[in-house]
Order: C-alpha cells, then sequence, then structure tokens
C-alpha cells in the first residue's frame, strides 16, 4: 500500500483582482494546481518567471499578498487542511512545521538585527529554544549549513555577509524547528555555479540527515536534474507535465517541457542557443485554448478551441496537451 503523502494539494487556485479601463476582473496566478510530495521527497516545481511557482508555494502558506487570494483547492499537510486554519493556527505551522526559503536574502532578512538574533527568534517564537539556549543554537545552525567561524558570523549583519551566506541563513532559519517540508524559492538565483552547486549539495545533506522533505521552486532544469526526485512544469499557472524527474528531463511529454529542455546553454557547445518564441502570455488575456498554443511548434486547429486536461502518459506521468489524447489513464 502506497504511503499517505506528506504535502497534499488538490485544485489549488489563487486569483488577484486587476482593473483595466475601469473594468474589474480576477485574474488565476495559480489555476487548480495539483501535485503531491511524499516524506523525504524533492519535488522540482519548474518554469519561467511568470508561469505562477512562486505563487503556488506562497498559497501553500496563505502568504500571498493582497491583493492575492487563495479562492479554492485543498492543501494538506500530514492530513491536515491548512486553508481551513485561523491565522494564530497557521502561525504555529509556518517555520515550526514548513520551512520557507524566500527567493530575495535581503528582503527576507531584517537589516537592522544580527543573522544570529534572527534564527534564535525563530527558535523563541516556536518554542524550541529561549534567551542563551536559542543564541547557542543559532550558532549550531550556522555551523550546520556550513558558514565557517559561525560563532563570529552569528553577531554580523546580513549586508555584511556574502550572497551564499545569505542563503545560507535562510537555510538555517527554515531548519531552525526541525520542519517535516522545506519550501525553497529559486534558492540559487544570482549565485554563482560553484556556490550554486554547494547550496544545492547542502540541500540533499539535509535531506538525507533530517529526512526532511522539499518542495523546490526553480527556472532551472540543470538544478533539477541535479536534485530532484520528480518534477512538475508550470506555464500560466497550470501544471503542464509532471511525472519522475529523470524521466521527464529524457522524453519530456509536452512541447512546452521540450521547449525549456533545448534552451539550456551548454547544450552543444560553440552552438547558438535556442529560444522558445514569443513569451509567457498575459494572464488577464489568455486565449480561449490551450495557453501554450501561440508559441506552440506542434499547434493544430483544435489546440485554439479547448483547453486541454491532464492526461496518463506513461505510469506516473501526466501531461496537459492534445497530442496525448486518447492516452491510455
Amino acid at each position: 500500500m502506497t504511503p499517505p503523502p506528506l504535502l497534499d494539494v488538490c485544485g489549488l487556485t489563487t486569483e488577484f483582482v486587476s482593473e483595466r479601463a475601469g473594468v474589474r476582473r480576477a485574474v488565476r496566478a495559480a489555476d487548480g494546481v495539483s501535485f503531491r510530495i511524499g516524506r523525504g521527497e524533492i519535488l522540482a516545481l519548474a518554469g519561467e518567471s511568470g508561469s505562477g511557482k512562486s505563487v503556488t508555494a506562497l498559497s501553500i502558506l496563505r502568504l500571498v499578498p493582497p491583493p492575492g487570494r487563495v479562492v479554492a483547492g485543498r492543501v494538506e499537510l500530514d492530513g491536515r487542511e491548512l486553508l481551513a486554519l485561523d491565522e494564530r493556527e497557521l502561525r504555529r505551522v509556518r517555520g515550526a512545521r514548513v520551512g520557507f526559503v524566500f527567493q530575495e536574502p535581503m528582503t527576507a532578512l531584517n537589516p537592522a538585527f544580527t543573522v544570529g538574533s534572527q534564527i534564535a527568534e525563530t527558535l523563541e517564537v516556536h518554542g524550541v529554544a529561549h534567551g542563551r539556549a536559542a543564541r547557542a543554537r543559532a550558532v549550531e545552525l550556522l555551523e550546520a549549513v556550513r558558514i565557517s567561524e559561525p560563532g563570529r558570523r552569528a553577531g554580523d549583519f546580513p549586508h555584511q555577509l556574502s550572497g551564499g551566506m545569505r542563503q545560507r541563513v535562510l537555510i538555517a532559519a527554515a531548519i531552525a524547528c526541525r520542519p517535516a517540508l522545506v519550501i525553497a524559492d529559486e534558492p540559487t538565483t544570482a549565485l554563482d555555479a560553484t556556490i550554486q552547486a554547494d547550496i544545492l549539495d547542502l540541500l540533499l545533506a539535509m535531506r538525507q540527515e533530517t529526512g526532511l522533505s522539499l518542495l523546490l521552486i526553480t527556472h532551472d532544469l540543470g538544478v533539477v536534474a541535479h536534485v530532484a526526485d520528480r518534477l512538475a512544469v508550470m506555464y500560466a499557472g497550470r501544471i503542464v507535465e509532471a511525472g519522475p524527474a529523470r524521466d521527464v528531463l529524457a522524453s519530456p511529454g509536452h512541447p512546452y517541457t521540450r521547449g525549456l529542455l533545448a534552451s539550456r546553454p551548454g547544450r552543444v557547445p560553440g552552438a547558438r542557443l535556442a529560444a522558445i518564441p514569443g513569451a509567457v502570455p498575459d494572464l488577464a488575456t489568455l486565449p480561449p485554448g490551450c495557453a501554450f498554443a501561440p508559441r506552440c511548434p506542434d499547434r493544430f486547429d483544435a489546440c485554439d478551441e479547448s483547453r486541454p486536461e491532464a492526461c496518463a502518459i506513461a505510469p506516473g506521468r501526466t501531461a496537459r496537451c492534445l497530442l496525448h489524447r486518447g492516452a491510455a489513464s
């Protein structure tokens, strides 16, 4: 029997209200998003900027800034419905049961406080440790994320640390209370290749040592290949392909996934970079059919008429594409 997932997201839908020419309309940044994460599993959520990845991640913990709001769906952590919790109960989940590594360390960290005090505050808020014990534990966590001279660095302010060090501080704060799940939003963005590899290896080591599960938000399929067990590809607020990461990367079933893979640098030394034509669509003016149709090299007439539903294309794999109509479920 398959064990129940740690995180079960079903039909998650988040809207932002926009106004143009005096007309108000709801724009769906996450549209019916569904996925599961098992214990100790790493799921990568990939796609171009604007595809809905970060909104989906924030929606899980109801952290979407106004005017965004979750309007439908279910988010269960260990069988507990998070979207039904009041704000006080949800604050107990954030940090304690689910850690969050935000995309921009300089905005996520408070510039007026030392990094050690910010990690210690996380421990104190959730009742894990207080006072001197919390400060000592903060130093241990900085050492755990491989920051040299952790005792001295705990007294530094964010601006005194390099980008890689600030990212490690965010990871230390995210794992401080030993959460079951960590959500990492583009944790290697703007870091050089060596530091990126170090951060990814650190996340893998944390998974090995503590058994945590990880939802990794990224636009870099090289990162996915390095760390992810499963991959879900997003486009225009919807998951268009999902399955074991190795299988999806080896044999993508959706034209968008194929385009992302073809656009990776370094595939053929000296060759020009391939690019997906066009741009991510405006969510307020999506076409009536497949959102990817205007950019798709495999487009045919039916693509402009109806939005494709996800269908099984292989065991454990789905794709939201009319090319797979009639595939066995």
